[in-house]
């Protein structure tokens, strides 16, 4: 099987990249970076151009190529839909678009999600860009056949993310280093709302077991694991990874929000709302399917990734210091929750 990935390096397209060689797909990476090049799994082919900006070199380099799938892991707008639709019109027999969990309807109807659930998210920008590709590729489904379809992976994360409700995506290790040196550690509400964490190799098995599945044309998924937890219990799980006491502080997300802008999507919008998918679909469409590592699992396997180089364990100092003027702007509200003088 003959397989283009536009991305390929990231968190979770890396994993599936390895399964994929593994599976002996002959895989092609296309990738911006002549910098990225050494992080392409052995035995991947890499082209190398933006797809953002050189449309026409791209077209170029596909011209003697015919894929079986083609996976687009960094569209995030309607305009990168079209530029896709234009280039793998007749190229490949199976297109599949990465979209979002995060556009399924925030607040949700049920707490149980399927893939039959509305798309509606007023707080995320990202999100609402998601479901407009999604949009406009089952038109193209419907109107020209296009082979598309589409997956919402939900919070997935490997060894080198920790996805902490309230942390910093770019530098993980600096939840991990409060917990450590005994700083209070913000979870957001009252921690009770169900939310599920995805193990990148658990997600692989799920998306290729797609590929070349010509049912699965004019289909959406998700693939999360099965693990329902509290916001409590992800962060209880990960200071006992630790080995340290425990310093949380719980934290209205409207005031989190009202500190940093940014978590009105991430947080309002998609984490603080409980969400829990129900996995039938993609286990009737690939029965082998099943998310086997826990989160218990998980989170230790990075706690040791990253203990393991200290080049790993950057500090995003900006966070540090707007997490702790957050506390103390709600310390000042609620006094019973001041440290003792």
């Amino acid at each position: 099987m003959k397989v283009l990935f536009i991305g390929g390096t990231g968190l979770i397209s890396s994993a599936c990249s390895k399964l994929a060689l593994e599976r002996g797909m002959d895989l092609y990476l296309l990738n911006r970076s002549q910098n990225k090049k050494h992080l392409a799994p052995p035995g991947a082919k890499v082209l190398t151009a933006d797809v953002y900006t050189e449309e026409a070199r791209i077209a170029d380099l596909l011209q003697p190529h015919h894929f079986d799938v083609v996976v687009d892991w960094i569209a995030f707008t309607p305009t990168d839909i079209e530029r896709d639709i234009r280039l793998f019109t007749d190229k490949t027999e199976q297109f599949i678009f990465i979209s979002s969990a995060s556009a399924y309807q925030k607040p949700p109807d049920n707490y149980l999600i399927t893939e039959e659930a509305p798309l509606s998210n007023p707080h995320w920008i990202y999100s609402r860009n998601k479901i407009a590709c999604e949009e406009r590729l089952m038109l193209e489904y419907h109107q020209r056949q296009f082979p598309v379809t589409i997956i919402r992976p939900s919070l997935t994360y490997g060894v080198s993310q920790i996805p902490l409700c309230v942390g910093s995506w770019q530098h993980p290790y600096t939840v991990i280093d409060r917990m450590k040196r005994g700083k209070k550690v913000i979870i957001p509400g009252d921690g009770t709302s169900l939310w599920v964490l995805t193990w990148n190799e658990d997600f692989a098995v799920g998306f290729l077991g797609l590929f070349g599945r010509t049912e699965a044309l004019g289909e959406s998924f998700h693939i999360t694991s099965d693990e329902v937890q509290t916001w409590n219990k992800i962060y209880q799980t990960t200071v006992d990874a630790l080995g340290v006491k425990p310093d949380f502080i719980h934290i209205p997300s409207d005031l989190i929000a009202a500190y940093d802008p940014e978590m009105v999507g991430s947080l309002i919008g998609d984490k603080i709302n409980s969400s829990v998918f129900d996995n039938t679909k993609i286990k009737r469409f690939v029965p082998e399917f099943h998310a086997t590592t826990t989160w218990a699992q998980g989170v230790r396997k990075a706690i040791e990734w990253f203990e393991a180089d200290p080049a790993r364990r950057t500090i995003d100092e900006p966070y540090n210091q707007l997490w702790d003027k957050i506390i103390a702007a709600y310390q000042v509200a609620f006094p019973a929750h001041m440290p003792p003088t």
